[in-house]
């Protein structure tokens, strides 16, 4: 107990408060309480200063009538919350000197808190972004995704594969979770739906239906330094039908809880594999469940405040639909509207109309969702007639803008070949459609959305993604911070352009040095990690290049790990090659029935035991893939970058979000004009990032045709490229199974339905070793190199999800700060814009 600080009288109230949860929660003294004790009795005392925030806000929107959103995502990635919660409540100094008394660290407390199984990659961790900053801003919103009692998975590496095990990230409880029981509401499922006529009205009617509980948990939300507390509603599936005593009487007592357990299994898992029939049949139960849910809560909420004074619906909600997921919250308003409200078609549509908007991921045309009609009819009978309804009236109106072209009213139609479209039901009814970067909405307006972008092009709107600084540098590096604040203030964690004012500092020597230490000090971190998780030991003074994302083709990792292999040949010829040691780090997860992605990490952890274990290199080269990628693993990674590897095909990222984090915390960028690269390109100038490859109009005039002349081409002049070919069909890198790899060298020679190298890996490879060979020229001038590393932190405000989210108020949303008058909230906007 030695050096610590005297507390404050506030601190001191702290301490007593914490010791105080630990008597009355656990039944302990302080010295008999364990860590977990420790931690929960932390978050508890956090939660009670954000609830004694939450009435007055809510309060304060309902007297004022202000307009909510509902930002409606499957996923909402939040991290750890109880070193974001105390640090937006400006404690946490308070905490790290009340822990310190108590003989513990605040950052070994912080890590005994599960990350929320409720997210898998950037979709997730952008929404959870975007309700940081909307607290932040004192804006009406809440989020609203299922409670899933187990997360996508828990991977762990085993013998280089990776095998999936339950993510029971609620096994120790949760100390942010409010339970709602009151507010509970059904759910209906399958069964038939007639039809009544009754005074010239038409009225619905369900029988054996099958009926699930939607019961709500809430997790309040503070902003950095905010007045309003927001929300995150999670919705958990309860069965309606209480066990049956009798089977279990009788001895039947997996009987007695089938029922229950086929209920509940609906808020399980998140994305449940759906290369089964069970589990697509599956996913279309969790969407409908929670937009039904989500939209009964809405209009109940609605009609406390406005009665049944619809007309002002759209003054009052805007309902946002991230990604194609949540899109059956259209039908399901109608519904509503319709059948529980007794609105007429016309007008129930015309609100509908009025309080959806869109915002689109992905170009990839797998995940632009569609459902087999057999499946949807007989799951969600009255949502399908509504559904239904809704086609035959757009295909009306389409005839008459696209009359004697049935090809394009196919494509645009919601039903065509026996599938729903959700996209298309998104673009015919939504008043707002954005993409997430320039590029992306580029594509969105002049390709796979073009026809809708002809017919409404004041609908689309690009609108770049950003990400909450407080988390992805206040929170994960500290000291970096830290510097900064010392540097050009503090308003920064707020106004993230003010970042512009460390740029005259790229330059300074002293600044550097400061800069450079941080990041060594955060390299050596990560190199224990690994050493503790992995078992290799990493040198903290070679370059860290790191590729942490979603495993998947079109991200291209197997062209990374092709490079990879092609250096460490060189190395192996000539051991004496003047080479800067580098850490190759991969971090991600591939979908449990995505076999190719699976067999790519197999092969990064083949190469990493092949290279790591052979003396001939002396340790120059190093690969490591770390398991179990998810946000608090990539608070420590991020910040130990040295490069960050953003090399997806042009035209097939969407944004990206893992590339602004890396931008922020000094790590230089090798990556394609893809997504928001270009915007960062913009930003920190061309000299400052590392940029290779073939473009987005390239890459699609090359999809356009069969390329195998250019891949023969390619195979027979670069002899490193064919010679890494050639290991993955040799035996060179698993000796006992020489065809393990076969299926990714057939891919890229001869492709899938006879289109080769579909990602461009063999077309992009050459450029790709000349980009790396350079970044490892310039890593040794080290006042150079930390001259673009700074630049890329002084220039990365821009990315800030503060101003992507006051784009999205000011083009789409129009809500207004509990702090300020619309006016006030509208000159904010602007100034930032």
């Amino acid at each position: 107990m030695q050096n610590i600080k005297a507390l404050t009288p506030e601190e001191e109230k702290l301490k007593e408060q914490i010791i105080g949860k630990v008597n009355r929660h656990f039944g302990k003294v302080i010295e008999d309480a364990t860590p977990h004790m420790i931690y929960m009795a932390c978050a508890y005392c956090a939660r009670d200063e954000i609830m004694g925030k939450w009435p007055a806000s809510h309060k304060e929107i309902r007297q004022k009538g202000l307009k909510k959103l509902y930002y409606l995502s499957s996923e909402f990635l939040m991290g750890r919350l109880f070193s974001t919660n105390i640090l937006n409540l400006m404690q946490t100094d308070a905490y790290v000197n009340v822990l310190k008394s108590l003989g513990y660290e605040v950052s070994d407390i912080v890590e005994l808190e599960n990350d929320a199984g409720l997210g898998n990659g950037g979709l997730g961790r952008l929404a959870a972004c975007f309700i940081d900053s909307l607290s932040t801003l004192d804006l009406p919103a809440y989020g609203c995704t299922i409670r899933y009692e187990y997360g996508l998975f828990k991977q762990k590496i085993v013998d280089g594969y990776q095998v999936e095990l339950p993510d029971a990230w609620l096994e120790h409880g949760n100390a942010w979770q409010i339970p709602r029981p009151e507010e509970t509401v059904e759910v209906k499922f399958g069964g038939q739906v007639y039809t009544h006529w009754n005074n010239g009205r038409c009225s619905f009617h369900y029988e054996n239906s099958h009926t699930i509980l939607a019961m709500p948990y809430d997790v309040p939300l503070c902003g950095y330094d905010s007045k309003i507390v927001n929300k995150l509603r999670l919705w958990s599936a309860k069965s309606s039908i209480a066990m049956d005593m009798k089977d279990f009487n009788s001895g039947k007592y997996v009987q007695a809880e089938e029922e229950k357990q086929l209920a509940e299994v609906i808020s399980k898992v998140l994305y449940p594999e759906d290369n089964h029939e069970e589990g697509k049949e599956l996913r279309l139960k969790q969407q409908y469940f929670l937009v039904s849910a989500t939209l009964q809560w809405i209009i109940k909420e609605f009609k406390i405040q406005n009665g049944d004074a619809w007309e002002k619906l759209p003054e009052k909600i805007v309902i946002h639909i991230n990604d194609t997921h949540p899109t059956l919250a259209i039908p399901e308003m109608m519904r509503i509207l319709m059948d529980e409200e007794g609105l007429g078609w016309d007008f129930a549509w015309e609100l509908t109309t009025k309080v959806f908007a869109y915002t689109n991921h992905t170009v990839m045309s797998e995940a632009l969702e569609k459902w087999p009609i057999y499946m949807f009819q007989r799951v969600l009978p009255r949502i399908f007639m509504i559904v239904e309804e809704i086609n035959r009236r757009l295909l009306e109106n389409l005839d008459s803008i696209y009359p004697n072209d049935p090809k394009k009213l196919e494509y645009m139609a919601i039903i065509a070949n026996d599938k729903i479209s959700m996209a298309n039901l998104c673009l015919a009814t939504c008043f707002a459609v954005n993409g997430v970067s320039k590029l992306h909405t580029d594509i969105l307006r002049n390709d796979i959305f073009a026809d809708y972008y002809r017919i409404h092009p004041k609908r689309f709107h690009a609108i770049t993604n950003g990400i909450t600084f407080r988390r992805w540098i206040c929170n994960c590096n500290p000291k970096l911070a830290d510097l900064i604040s010392e540097k050009i203030g503090k308003e920064w964690i707020t106004d993230a352009e003010q970042l512009k004012k460390l740029i005259p500092y790229a330059k300074d020597e002293k600044f550097q040095k400061e800069f450079e230490k941080i990041k060594y000090e955060n390299k050596v971190e990560l190199a224990k990690y690994i050493k503790e998780h992995n078992g290799i030991d990493v040198d903290p003074k070679s370059i860290f290049d790191v590729q942490s994302k979603r495993l998947h083709e079109y991200k291209r990792q197997l062209m990374n790990v092709l490079h990879i292999m092609a250096e460490y040949n060189r190395l192996v010829e000539n051991p004496e090659t003047d080479y800067f040691p580098k850490t190759y780090i991969f971090a991600a997860k591939a979908a449990p029935g995505y076999e190719r992605a699976k067999l790519i990490i197999k092969l990064i952890n083949s190469v990493a035991e092949k290279i790591n274990n052979d003396e001939r290199i002396k340790g120059k080269i190093k690969v490591v893939f770390i398991e179990n990628y998810g946000v608090s693993i990539a608070e420590k990674i991020i910040v130990a970058a040295d490069i960050s590897e953003q090399i997806s095909t042009a035209g097939k990222e969407a944004s990206g979000t893992g590339n602004m984090k890396f931008m922020l915390n000094g790590a230089l960028t090798v990556g394609t004009l893809d997504g928001a690269n270009v915007e960062m390109s913009e930003q920190v100038g061309m000299n400052n990032i590392y940029i290779f490859g073939l473009k987005a109009k390239e890459v699609e005039a090359r999809a356009r045709y069969n390329g195998g002349d250019e891949v023969k081409d390619i195979y027979t002049s670069n002899n490193a490229l064919r010679k890494v070919l050639e290991q993955l069909i040799d035996g060179s890198i698993e000796h006992d199974n020489t065809q393990i790899f076969r299926d990714l060298y057939q891919t890229l020679m001869f492709g899938d339905y006879g289109y080769p190298d579909t990602y461009m890996v063999l077309r992009d490879f050459e450029e790709y070793c000349n980009v790396q060979d350079q970044m490892s020229i310039d890593y040794r001038n080290r006042q150079f190199w930390l001259e673009k590393a700074i630049m890329n932190t002084a220039c990365s405000g821009y990315f800030s999800s503060d101003r992507t989210i006051l784009e999205y108020n000011e083009k789409i949303w129009h809500l207004q700060s509990i702090k300020e008058d619309k006016k006030a909230t509208e000159k904010k906007t602007s100034k930032r814009k």
